[in-house]
């Protein structure tokens, strides 16, 4: 900052960090990070709840010794992998050429 107190000048990455190309990233890529994580914690409460207070639908055979809560279990694992799966395909579709564009202007004011 200037002693005038402008905000035109600063480093490069302050002026980066204001700029609106990384406003928009930043919010592209809020846009899928709390609305996912939400989903998951939800997800992941409802196995707990279940655990807790509803054993007897938990302990209900599927498949020989394997029950409810043992596959809901397992599909936690599962849910994981998907949604780094979908974040990759994500990122490299919304996040990337943006976050790329910006590294470029970073280095070319280097």
């Amino acid at each position: 900052m200037s002693s005038t107190g402008e905000r035109s000048t600063g480093t490069v990455y302050e002026q980066v960090q204001a700029s609106p190309e990384f406003a928009d990233l930043r919010a592209r890529l809020r846009r899928f990070v709390f609305p996912m994580s939400a989903a998951f914690l939800v997800w992941y409460l409802a196995y707990v709840l279940l655990a807790s207070y509803a054993p007897a639908f938990m302990a209900i055979k599927v498949l020989g010794n394997i029950n409810v809560g043992l596959v809901i279990g397992l599909l936690q694992f599962v849910t994981t992998f998907v949604i780094t799966t979908v974040y990759v395909r994500y990122a490299n579709k919304h996040l990337d050429p943006a976050a790329e564009k910006l590294r470029e202007r970073i280095e070319g004011a280097a």
